[in-house]
């Protein structure tokens, strides 16, 4: 045992007292990703808008989802989601100005967010087609509990703003200029666990329902 500890610590300090020259460890690292297309997942047939959806809506992520042509038509979208599962017209609404400059009518609005909350509505800033996955930043507006409290988890996202890859999504933010946010959440379908007995149970380290609201026609 001794032989082999020695000899293992041995390796351990002839690679510390190695130098490498940092060109070589970038060019090493960009050549690493100078070819993604050698090995990500092909993108799959249809078009992207189209793959998102399809996985959003498949039954691992068993999401939902509705399409409205401009921000204005949300809370029309969101009371359609409230009164097809007999939920009351009231959500935790993210304090996102292009939130609260809208209409909400008969829904009321609050930009607090209670621990046995029933719905939130939020902004998603990117959405992944390989996926299915929700990139939400947080922020002065966008408080990171929206997205973990509720039952109901209902997120609005342009249709520009859904990349094919999680790369493409990482290119997209850089070109934005902003620094970093102080959390960023991947979010793909509900929540779900097989902790107990291998049973799967959705909703349980987050909200059970998730509701995608795509904005815009490509």
């Amino acid at each position: 045992m001794s032989g082999a500890r020695e000899a293992i610590l041995g390796a351990v300090r002839r690679a510390s007292e190695r130098t490498v020259d940092p060109a070589v460890i970038a060019a090493e690292a960009a050549a690493l990703v100078a070819e993604p297309w050698l090995y990500r997942p092909a993108a799959g047939a249809g078009e992207l808008i189209d793959r998102f959806l399809e996985k959003i809506t498949s039954p691992r992520l068993a999401g939902t989802y509705d399409r409205i042509d401009e921000i204005v038509d949300l809370p029309r979208s969101v009371s359609r989601y409230l009164k097809l599962h007999g939920l009351g017209a009231s959500v935790a609404l993210e304090p996102e100005p292009p939130l609260s400059a809208l209409e909400w009518g008969d829904i009321d609005v609050h930009a607090t967010i209670a621990a046995n909350e029933a719905v939130s509505v939020v902004i998603a800033r990117w959405g992944i087609a390989e996926t299915g996955t929700l990139i939400l930043h947080s922020g002065p507006h966008n408080p990171g509990l929206f997205s973990f409290l509720p039952l109901h988890f209902v997120v609005a996202l342009k249709c520009e703003a859904i990349v094919s890859y999680l790369e493409d999504y990482l290119t997209a933010f850089s070109q934005t200029g902003e620094g970093l946010p102080r959390i960023i959440n991947f979010i793909t379908g509900s929540s779900g666990t097989t902790d107990i007995e291998a049973t799967f149970v959705r909703g349980a380290h987050g909200p059970r329902f998730l509701h995608v609201i795509l904005i815009g026609r490509p």
